[in-house]
């Protein structure tokens, strides 16, 4: 009786931090830190390019134009919008942020009118979604990391192409 009550005990526990967990992680892999929203770091082999405050690099799609969101049910699964509650921040960061509305509701920062995403796979410091191609519910998309100017530049690596996304 006494091992069923320990038993209880230590899996209501668990209950309760995984609901903690939930509730404080649910944002979709969104920084929404005190800190600066978006910065510049400049990454080996990739050069100077947008980060998020965890210092992950930040994507943008050739698709999406004009704050039309396109990247949403399965695609969110390997690209994560880069949300805020409030107004975005970048310091001195040459160019513009803004904010669209998501279809879910959520606030997605953009970049000089790019939506701005973090790429599930990468890990802060690492570039490994530039040039990647993907699919999701019939729509192709073009990713590329998101540069602190303007202009438009070439994919700095070789295109990635896993089909069946």
């Amino acid at each position: 009786m006494r091992r069923l009550l320990i038993f209880g005990v230590i899996g209501a526990a668990a209950i309760v931090a995984a609901i903690a967990v939930a509730a404080t992680g649910g944002s979709g892999g969104a920084a929404q830190s005190g800190g600066g929203t978006v910065s510049v770091k400049q990454i080996s082999g990739a050069g100077r390019v947008l980060v998020d405050s965890k210092g992950r690099a930040l994507y943008r799609s050739d698709q999406e134009r004009n704050g039309m969101v396109l990247c949403d049910g399965a695609c969110l699964s390997f690209w994560q919008p880069l949300t805020v509650s409030g107004t975005p921040k970048g310091g001195s960061l040459p160019g513009k942020l803004a904010v669209v509305t998501r279809p879910d509701v959520r606030r997605q920062v953009t970049y000089n009118g790019k939506l701005l995403y973090s790429f599930k796979l990468d890990k802060p410091g690492k570039v490994t979604g530039d040039g990647f191609k993907d699919a999701f519910g019939g729509r192709k998309f073009t990713w590329h990391v998101a540069r602190p100017t303007a202009s438009r530049t070439a994919p700095t690596s070789t295109p990635t192409t896993y089909p069946g996304y």
